[in-house]
């Protein structure tokens, strides 16, 4: 990934581009930031702004060293810098970069949020042996994003009033799944629930587990509406109908204060959160990637844009309508 400049954020964040173009990186980037700040002068840990930058960036992106993250054969450092409001946080480092970050300044407020990363692999199979992992064996392999959400779904539900748009979004949702994901903590294992009925997670679909997550952790008010939630490939091992109601979802869950940042190759994603841009009149900002011209800013309120994924789309359809003529 090159250099990327993404202004006039919204509500719901769109990245696409085809594999291998740095989608999941920017996510991560963002992530990385978002956490760092949320870490800072939390509780009793009295870690340096620094110190805390580095370790996420270490077992987020789990280089040999950081300044691996540098882009090979580059001259220049790779440098982040972002805006939440008025304030600003950046930092810069170089190839040769080992663990101090050096160059970082923040006038960022700390943060009370709990942001959370939603991978594209389902995570509720793995949650006992994530935390193991990491917790205890201290390996690389499970990545930060993993490790912050095992942490978030072992928090308990709580019982009480919640946001309505939560509220209504956890009923959408269990409607969705025709049923709840539940965690034992004596036991330690999730169950899917139907009725009285109650099945191993290991039995449940991919896509149910997928979208369970989103429910448990407004059900445990992990998240609140100033939460950041960045979903890698919300199309993975879902139905369309169902990616189209977890999208509708996700614009509830937008309109209260929730800011979406989205990475898919899916056209299905694209056209629904045009649909939602333009029925809402929500601006909906997306970052394309084409091979031959890099990074593209554009709206889905100001319409659909040009990029290979689109394009290709549409030429199957014109394709079929040949056809049908034919």
């Amino acid at each position: 990934m090159h250099d990327v400049a993404w202004a006039g954020l919204g509500p719901i964040n769109l990245v696409i581009g085809e594999n291998g173009s740095g989608k999941t990186f920017l996510l991560k980037a963002l992530y990385v930031a978002m956490r760092t700040l949320e870490g800072f002068r939390r509780g009793a840990d009295q870690s340096s702004l620094a110190d805390i930058l580095w370790q996420k960036l270490y077992w987020t992106f789990q280089p040999d060293r950081i300044g691996d993250l540098v882009t090979k054969g580059a001259d220049a450092p790779l440098a982040f810098a972002m805006t939440l409001g008025e304030e600003a946080f950046s930092y810069q480092f170089g190839k040769d970069t080992t663990k101090q970050i050096s160059q970082i300044a923040s006038s960022a407020p700390r943060l009370d949020s709990n942001s959370v990363f939603l991978p594209a692999k389902e995570v509720l199979s793995l949650h006992s042996v994530i935390l193991e992992s990491r917790e205890q064996d201290k390996a690389f392999g499970f990545d930060d994003t993993y490790l912050d959400l095992a942490r978030a779904l072992r928090v308990s539900p709580t019982r009480g009033r919640n946001f309505a748009e939560f509220a209504q979004s956890r009923a959408s949702l269990e409607e969705l799944l025709n049923g709840k994901v539940e965690y034992d903590t004596d036991g330690e294992k999730w169950y899917f629930r139907r009725g009285n009925q109650k099945f191993p997670i290991g039995v449940t679909s991919e896509g149910t587990k997928k979208i369970a997550i989103l429910d448990t952790l407004l059900g445990n008010r992990y998240l609140s509406p100033e939460s950041v939630i960045f979903i890698d490939e919300p199309e993975s091992a879902l139905h369309p109908v169902a990616i189209s109601k977890l999208l509708d979802i996700i614009g509830v869950l937008a309109r209260r204060g929730i800011q979406f940042f989205v990475a898919s190759h899916s056209y299905f994603v694209v056209k629904k959160l045009f649909l939602i841009a333009q029925q809402e009149g929500m601006s909906i900002p997306i970052m394309s990637h084409a091979a031959d011209v890099g990074w593209l800013a554009a709206d889905l309120r100001d319409g659909m844009p040009d990029n290979p994924i689109i394009d290709e789309s549409i030429r199957l359809y014109e394709q079929e309508v040949e056809v049908s003529l034919a």
